[in-house]
């Protein structure tokens, strides 16, 4: 962004803090945790900065990884970024050739080049895994895989690495579930320090559901190198943004969505109000977009991409 739009950011971040100090402490009342894992330090106002998240073109590059047909290539998605003048990309392991085995330094290496010659970065990747079932064992190999793919981002310069807490087993405590999962994840993080990667859990309408579960787990793991990938789609309830607002002081990354979970069914994302929140939160860093396809309707995730970054931008502006 120019350099005038941050200092009139960082100006206005003051004036609407208490936007964000509002829809934080809606929610307080009933919940503890809020009191986490100290809120990372950030300086300078809010720094934004544009990425795609790769699963919004997750069937055409299926279609080309498990070769189903032509489809779209990791780099072909990294020249679409180019062309919509994205900042960074976030290119989700499950796309890699050979998926759930690492890639190769070969194909690595040249997918960094591709993306250093296109002028991108990568805001982070992420893996499939389940930190909630019962069967310990299937845990343990899942933390096995987070491990691997910690190297990976590594390897790719990726600061963040993107997991999930995994679908909540019934008949189970959530108490219980969380003390695996947070057991669980303080092996990945330790992993994720040794690599200078830090480990992302991401709300996915699973075991975590709301902005007091996320905010638990992140006080169990405790470590500046844990924190949390705020997908907007996915705090449901009456406010949503409620429940965003208090989790992006521990945000190390997003998936920001086209639309909202409330208790009337799924709206379109208010990205200016949404934005507020952000500043108001002082987050510095990217803010990748996702778009989804949904069963009955045509989906053309180049035209809808390009829809919500304009949107998002137009919200940037909008907030400056």
């Amino acid at each position: 962004m120019a350099d005038n739009f941050h200092r009139r950011m960082f100006l206005r971040s003051a004036a609407i803090s208490s936007v964000g100090v509002a829809a934080g402490l809606a929610l307080q009342s009933d919940a503890p945790s809020a009191r986490a894992q100290t809120p990372i330090s950030r300086l300078g106002g809010p720094w934004l900065k544009t990425s795609l998240n790769a699963y919004s073109f997750s069937k055409p590059l299926n279609d080309a990884a498990k070769m189903r047909g032509p489809g779209m290539s990791l780099i072909q998605l990294l020249e679409y970024c180019a062309e919509q003048n994205f900042d960074a990309v976030d290119p989700t392991g499950y796309f890699f050739p050979g998926y759930p085995k690492v890639p190769s330094d070969r194909f690595l290496n040249e997918f960094k080049r591709r993306a250093h010659e296109l002028g991108l970065d990568f805001s982070g990747t992420g893996v499939r895994n389940d930190f909630a079932t019962p069967d310990k064992e299937a845990r343990a190999r899942d933390v096995e895989h987070v491990k691997e793919w910690v190297e990976v981002a590594a390897r790719m310069a990726a600061p963040v690495l993107r997991v999930f807490s995994g679908k909540r087993p019934e008949g189970v405590a959530w108490e219980k579930v969380a003390a695996w999962m947070a057991d669980d994840l303080r092996k990945c993080v330790e992993h994720g320090e040794r690599y200078g990667v830090i480990i992302g859990i991401q709300n996915h309408a699973d075991t975590l559901t709301t902005s007091d579960e996320v905010l638990k787990i992140v006080k169990m793991v405790d470590s500046p190198w844990f924190g949390v990938i705020v997908d907007t789609g996915f705090f449901p309830g009456s406010d949503p943004y409620e429940h965003i607002a208090r989790v992006i002081p521990h945000a190390v990354n997003w998936q920001i969505k086209e639309k909202v979970d409330t208790k009337d069914g799924n709206q379109k994302t208010d990205l200016v109000r949404l934005l507020k929140l952000i500043c108001a939160g002082g987050y510095r860093g990217y803010l990748p977009i996702e778009t989804l396809s949904v069963s009955g309707e045509t989906y053309d995730p180049k035209a809808r991409v390009a829809d919500l970054l304009a949107e998002l931008r137009a919200a940037i502006r909008a907030t400056s």
